[in-house]
């Protein structure tokens, strides 16, 4: 599989020339243009029909034993490239084909456009990479779904094609977030006539409440595309995206996690809009760390776009992302097997998920991501502060906790340790402390997982100078990590303490660390 990682990234990038039989989208919304493969049972998505396809240097022969995949005249592997479904001949009672509702994306993911319309298409807000209203245009498909139908079509899918999920998009509505009762009429519909796991993508709604509607109505998962952590890449690419601004964004993902849960939210970033990779990384650490999966694709130049003339990223830049994007997903317990519907669960439009890992013994280090989480953390500090210390009499709880980020350490899916973080003032400098660990998991990594987490953290929210009073049985240990004692030994709740500084020089330092709402 390693060999077919490398070439599945290859022909993301560089496209594939397929015979005169063989053809594929060339609109819509999202990554469209291309046709699906199916390599070592993996659904791949590539494109065909761009000029760059014409110049790649892998082609399909079709042979009298199926189709072949070759690198100029070396055989690489078989392919099988995915056929119309059965479905697609079918229509309603009043004419409409079925593959003007919804198409198969991948190999059994039923996927549309509920709003094919975007009230940004016509003007300087709308997404350069986005086709979505060019299908409309061509008459291939509706300017509005409606849930009977989908739902009719969904139950054929299901039946005749066995279609396991569904992922509903939109164009934004006009106002903003009326999209979302649509949406959600639609996953009702569909989810009452299928019972299947629905997906739904949307912009983050000024009324977060919305996301209860859709969670109500049945939804799955959800996704909430940022596309680019480069402020300026945002604003010249996606003008509409960039208005919303990342407040919104971060809101909408950590209320979503909540009523979701945990790697049933995603963001697509894109590589190749002009970006230093390293932005897609941390991007990724930032959405991973939230719960959110950082569904990272190559550009897809669309014809008839506004990129249509650009070209995909190489793809050594690609691999290079995939294998630390792929890392950060291990330290954060994310995977596109819990995946329950959607573009992660589908994964034909990136080679992301073969590039998952496991996190070395486990350990997870992360924010709090829900209310449950965060008492189970003030739990672990209660045994260890109040109970097996004595530090503090009744609760170790104080004035810092509402402002603090609090962390936790994860193993084999059990919160086993925290620690906390937080700012004291606006001049850069943060505080850590009440790094607390069960006392059956105080092995050294889970809690150095937690001081760097911490260090990573505040460097990433721009601190420049990390502080914390250490009890005198543990500078040793920080000491190991690089922290540096400062001044004299004092007594804090009649303990004596050592203050010391993080060396936050050893903390790699992705793309800035601009944003500093997180």
């Amino acid at each position: 599989m390693q060999q077919m990682k490398s070439v599945m990234t290859d022909i993301q990038s560089l496209g594939v020339r397929v015979p005169a039989g063989v053809s594929g989208r060339r609109g819509g919304a999202g990554p469209a243009e291309g046709r699906a493969l199916v390599i070592e049972d993996y659904a791949l998505h590539v494109p065909i029909a761009s000029p760059f396809a014409a110049r790649s240097p892998y082609a399909i022969q079709e042979t009298s034993n199926g189709f072949l995949l070759k690198k100029g005249d070396h055989p690489v592997c078989p392919v099988e490239v995915v056929g119309e479904p059965a479905f697609y001949k079918e229509r309603t009672e009043t004419g409409i084909g079925y593959r003007q509702i919804a198409l198969l994306h991948g190999r059994d993911c039923l996927a549309t456009t509920v709003l094919q319309r975007c009230r940004h298409w016509a003007s300087s807000n709308r997404c350069q990479f986005c086709g979505t209203e060019i299908s409309l245009q061509n008459g291939l498909t509706l300017a509005k779904k409606q849930p009977d139908q989908l739902a009719e079509v969904a139950l054929a899918a299901q039946i005749k094609d066995r279609v396991s999920h569904v992922v509903l998009t939109s164009g934004t509505g006009d106002p903003p977030g009326s999209e979302i009762h649509h949406l959600s009429a639609c996953t009702a519909a569909i989810k009452k006539a299928t019972g299947l796991p629905v997906h739904v993508q949307f912009a983050p709604p000024g009324d977060l409440g919305l996301l209860e509607i859709l969670r109500d109505a049945g939804a799955d998962t959800v996704g909430i595309h940022i596309e680019s952590f480069d402020e300026g890449i945002l604003s010249r690419i996606a003008a509409g995206k960039a208005a919303i601004g990342m407040a919104r964004y971060i809101s909408a993902w950590k209320r979503a996690v909540v009523l979701f849960g945990a790697n049933q939210v995603s963001s697509f970033l894109i590589a190749g809009l002009g970006e230093d990779p390293e932005s897609i990384v941390w991007g990724s650490e930032i959405l991973a760390d939230i719960g959110v999966y950082p569904f990272v694709v190559p550009l897809r130049p669309i014809p008839g776009s506004r990129l249509a003339d650009w070209l995909p990223p190489e793809p050594a830049v690609m691999m290079a992302v995939y294998e630390k994007v792929a890392e950060v997903l291990g330290q954060k317990g994310l995977s596109r097997r819990q995946s329950k519907a959607g573009c992660v669960r589908c994964g034909a439009c990136s080679v992301l998920p073969l590039y998952e890992k496991k996190a070395p013994e486990q350990l997870i280090c992360r924010s709090t991501r829900n209310e449950s989480e965060t008492k189970r953390a003030f739990a672990i500090r209660q045994d260890v502060f109040v109970r097996e210390q004595k530090l503090f009499t009744g609760s170790d709880r104080d004035e810092n906790d509402p402002n603090s980020i609090h962390l936790v350490a994860e193993v084999d899916g059990a919160i086993v340790g925290t620690v906390r973080v937080f700012p004291a003032g606006s001049n850069g400098h943060w505080i850590g402390g009440r790094l607390a660990v069960r006392k059956k998991n105080r092995v050294y990594h889970v809690g150095a997982g937690l001081v760097r987490e911490a260090m990573k953290r505040v460097k990433k929210r721009g601190c420049t100078h990390f502080t914390a009073h250490i009890q005198k049985d543990n500078v040793e240990f920080f000491k190991r990590l690089g922290w540096k004692p400062v001044g004299d030994m004092e007594n804090h709740f009649n303990r004596p303490h050592q203050l010391m500084v993080a060396d936050l020089g050893s903390v790699p330092d992705r793309d800035g660390g601009k944003w500093t709402s997180i």
